[in-house]
């Protein structure tokens, strides 16, 4: 890699509890296709996509839920096209009954056009899914932090 050369996110890997229960939130919940799956030592695996591009792998071989005080993953975001796509994701996910951070649509901080929803996977992950505009007229959970901070 030379000096010149720029990184690009790929794709993210979670682990997860139990990848029965977390396949159908990540594949039906939040819209991804399964691009394959396996098992390798009793332990399942999971890729998932859009359009053929791999953007996550679930991986079956966390012992425990997520936790906010350990190193590690803060929040992983979803970028959607427009705040109306990420309030329908918000209807979606709230008639499922999954766990909010923040009620509604928030800015990303005070007066930010840019903004989302903050909610948690069934290991208790800490996800989020924006726009980069159309938030204008949200509120900002908090005046001296970003909204994506502490959760």
């Amino acid at each position: 890699m030379t000096s010149s050369s720029a990184l690009a996110s790929g794709h993210i890997g979670l682990n997860v509890t139990d990848l029965g229960r977390s396949l159908p939130f990540y594949a039906g919940t939040l819209g991804f296709e399964v691009i394959g799956e396996g098992k390798e030592d009793g332990r399942r695996f999971a890729f998932l996509g859009r359009d053929g591009t791999l953007v996550l792998t679930l991986w079956q071989q966390a012992e425990s839920a997520f936790e906010a005080t350990r190193a590690g993953l803060h929040h992983l975001a979803f970028e959607a096209a427009s705040i109306d796509e990420v309030r329908a994701a918000e209807a979606r996910l709230k008639g499922l009954g999954v766990d909010f951070v923040h009620d509604g649509v928030v800015a990303h901080r005070e007066g930010a056009a840019s903004g989302g929803i903050f909610f948690h996977d069934p290991d208790g992950t800490r996800l989020e899914i924006y726009a980069p505009s159309g938030a204008e007229e949200s509120p900002a959970p908090s005046a001296a932090a970003p909204t994506c901070g502490f959760f």
